[in-house]
């Protein structure tokens, strides 16, 4: 039967002495109580920098809130009008800070070159109208943005592009409100209108009306050309001022200007009066 026993050894059990079994059981208990007092330790600690993180001030405006906000104006304040740098970032710049879908990238001439030989007229137009990929007032309405605001950005972009249209003329202000004394206002009153009106008729006719009427481009009677402006003098003013409005041959109504139609008359007048 010993040669039996000593055939296995292997089956011979690791702890063979008292103290060993006594350190076994210890570590027994002792083992997972470590691991369990360590995993309390963690996962409360834990919790209580996620609960500290959401109960700050900031957090918590964060969370509450709303999702929307309502900003009130007064419509009748003045209109504060946007500058051509501003439109541009707003509305423009998706597509002409990169040259997007074939739109000319802002700053580069070689894009620009070929658009700017049009004239502002004709850029303007395509800026109302739309061209390609770029719809009717780049997307936006006349709530959002005016036809002045609009020129204004046509003139920053092409100008960056080579180009050296002057500043739109802005529209004409709202009459002063302020009471005062007729009889010392009624002598300058009458005669600054007269003064005014021709001075942004030589602004429109030098933005917009000399690509074609400064040369005779397209059959356009040039300016100061008083055998070229004859037959149309002879039609009356609201003849002239007719087709300066509503477009003849290859002009475009009002030139494609987008400002008020009194600049326009103003333009017309101005022209009417050099060839007189």
């Amino acid at each position: 039967m010993s040669d039996v026993h000593n055939e296995h050894p292997e089956h011979e059990s690791p702890i063979k002495t008292p103290k060993q079994l006594i350190a076994v059981v210890i570590a027994a208990f002792l083992v997972p109580i470590i691991v369990i007092i360590l995993l309390v330790n963690f996962v409360g600690h834990g919790s209580t920098e996620s609960a500290g993180a959401g109960t700050t001030a900031e957090a918590i405006n964060d969370r509450i809130k709303p999702v929307a906000s309502l900003e009130i104006k007064d419509p009748n304040a003045p209109r504060v009008f946007k500058t051509g740098e501003q439109v541009y970032k707003e509305i423009c710049a998706a597509c002409h800070a990169t040259g997007a879908a074939g739109a000319p990238k802002y700053g580069t001439a070689a894009d620009w070159s070929a658009r700017i030989g049009q004239g502002f007229d004709g850029l303007m137009k395509s800026m109302l109208n739309g061209k390609g990929a770029m719809p009717p007032r780049a997307g936006s309405t006349p709530d959002d943005y005016t036809d002045y605001e609009l020129a204004r950005a046509v003139v920053y972009m092409a100008d960056a592009g080579g180009a050296k249209f002057p500043e739109p003329p802005a529209p004409a202000a709202a009459a002063p409100t302020t009471a005062a004394a007729p009889e010392a206002v009624a002598a300058p009153a009458a005669a600054a209108p007269a003064a005014a009106s021709a001075e942004v008729g030589k602004k429109v006719y030098e933005q917009v009306c000399a690509a074609c009427h400064a040369a005779g481009v397209a059959g356009a009677p040039k300016f100061g050309d008083k055998a070229a402006w004859a037959p149309r003098l002879k039609e009356g003013m609201d003849a002239v001022h007719n087709f300066a409005l509503k477009g003849k041959g290859v002009m475009p109504p009002k030139g494609g200007y987008a400002g008020p139609d009194a600049d326009v008359i103003a333009a017309s007048d101005y022209m009417a009066n050099a060839a007189k």
